[in-house]
């Protein structure tokens, strides 16, 4: 893979480490809440779904991190990892907020093109 997507592929990892912190451990936080638009009452409701969510975000780090310590070997890894964040990108951007296209759905196709193209 080149260098532009291995820069991609380990953003998109600590993008998805970044939304697992959030979701499993601030979640009932201020600032998980905030990035969620939540108030405190649903935030509490929903913490054990949220901490869900988190694992498998860091499942999908873990992957695409993965795909990164195997080198050009991970290139199939990776094409998986970011299909998976992209579909979620896709589905979260329909279902819950606009706002997860352009934070999930859009770097997971920068760089499926950019693995794609190497």
């Amino acid at each position: 893979m080149s260098l532009a997507a291995h820069l991609v592929v380990a953003l998109v990892a600590l993008l998805h480490l970044w939304f697992l912190v959030l979701e499993m451990f601030l979640w009932t936080r201020p600032a998980g809440r905030r990035a969620f638009g939540l108030t405190a009452e649903f935030a509490e409701q929903s913490k054990v779904l949220a901490a869900n969510q988190g694992l498998y975000n860091g499942f999908l780090a873990a992957g695409l991190l993965w795909s990164l310590w195997l080198g050009d070997a991970g290139r199939a890894v990776a094409l998986f990892f970011l299909g998976c964040v992209l579909v979620a990108g896709l589905y979260g951007g329909f279902t819950a907020t606009r706002k997860v296209l352009w934070i999930q759905g859009l770097p997971a196709l920068i760089g499926l093109v950019l693995v794609l193209l190497t």
